[in-house]
């Protein structure tokens, strides 16, 4: 089934449209709900994001700083040492 022009057109207009966070500013929003200082909805209708959107980012965000964090940050030696039975 092909898509008539008209949904082409409008499914093209949406791809253009859509907005596109670098890391910095999904830290950053993630931030700013860790402050605590307002709700998540009220920060999403600040932000112009929908909740759901939120909560991927939140997620990727701070799996994304715990991957950073740990490049720079060696573990303990304690968990490295292997234990013997």
């Amino acid at each position: 089934m092909s898509m008539s022009n008209t949904e082409k057109t409008v499914t093209d207009i949406r791809r253009k449209t859509r907005r596109k966070f670098c890391t910095e500013e999904k830290i950053r929003i993630v931030l700013d709900d860790l402050r605590g200082e307002s709700s998540i909805a009220e920060l999403c209708r600040k932000e112009g994001i929908n909740q759901n959107l939120y909560y991927g980012i939140g997620k990727l965000t701070l799996l994304d700083l715990e991957i950073r964090v740990s490049r720079f940050m060696p573990l303990p030696y304690s968990t490295l040492q292997t234990h013997s039975s």
